[in-house]
């Protein structure tokens, strides 16, 4: 097995990608107290990225660094305050939920025994959600049985591979959630950088999450000054 095959790796070559592949290995930020600033990876989001005492902002550049840091960007998550992000949305953008950020490893190669290409799942309102903050969109469902739960593959924070797990009831409980993100870790080859957004509200899927094998390593804003993408 080679070098690459043993190791943490992702296909992004965004610069926070390779942050967080090094996450990944075990290499935190060092806590530092500042922040840097990067572009997005994508035109259409943008996003506050918070470690602990160490924040990376992924915004364009109609806001200089002194702009932002007199709205209270730092590297405490001082740009997760309201006011900073809803100035930097701006008054027509959207400003999503906050996430807890996670990372894990791919387990599997590639495919998942079970987990399958879903195309009759691919209307749900989750993955209309999903299109408009992750690319190279997959849409997965169980490979046996008539389940609607849903499970999508992108390419999300950093151009990095992150999973969405959507149970088709809403009171799925926290054993069926961390086995939704055991199988869709089993879909990502071994040892590639996973990603999984929660919301911070939803105590259930981060619990799941760390069942499942995935870190809490920060957090995750994003928004957009395009008010086309409200979410």
């Amino acid at each position: 097995m080679t070098a690459t095959q043993t190791e943490p790796w992702t296909t992004a070559r965004h610069p926070l990608a390779r942050l967080l592949r090094a996450i990944a290995a075990g290499q935190d930020p060092e806590p530092d107290g500042k922040w840097a600033r990067v572009s997005p990876w994508i035109p259409t989001v943008q996003a506050v990225v918070a470690f602990p005492g160490h924040t990376i902002m992924a915004v364009s550049y109609d806001l200089t660094d002194d702009q932002l840091a007199d709205l209270g960007v730092d590297g405490h998550g001082g740009a997760f305050t309201a006011r900073t992000v809803t100035a930097m949305a701006g008054p027509t953008g959207w400003v999503g939920v906050p996430q807890v950020l996670f990372c894990a490893l791919g387990t599997g190669a590639g495919q998942s025994g079970t987990l399958t290409a879903r195309s009759d799942l691919g209307r749900a309102p989750c993955v209309g959600v999903a299109r408009r903050t992750l690319q190279d969109i997959q849409v997965l469902g169980s490979a046996v049985g008539e389940s609607t739960d849903v499970v999508i593959l992108g390419r999300g924070v950093a151009g990095v591979r992150e999973i969405g797990v959507y149970p088709s009831t809403a009171t799925a409980t926290v054993t069926h959630l961390a086995t939704m993100v055991h199988a869709a870790l089993d879909s990502v080859p071994e040892n590639e950088v996973v990603l999984f957004s929660v919301d911070t509200y939803d105590a259930r899927m981060i619990t799941a999450a760390t069942q499942a094998g995935f870190r809490a390593v920060g957090g995750v804003q994003l928004f957009s000054t395009r008010p086309e993408h409200k979410l």
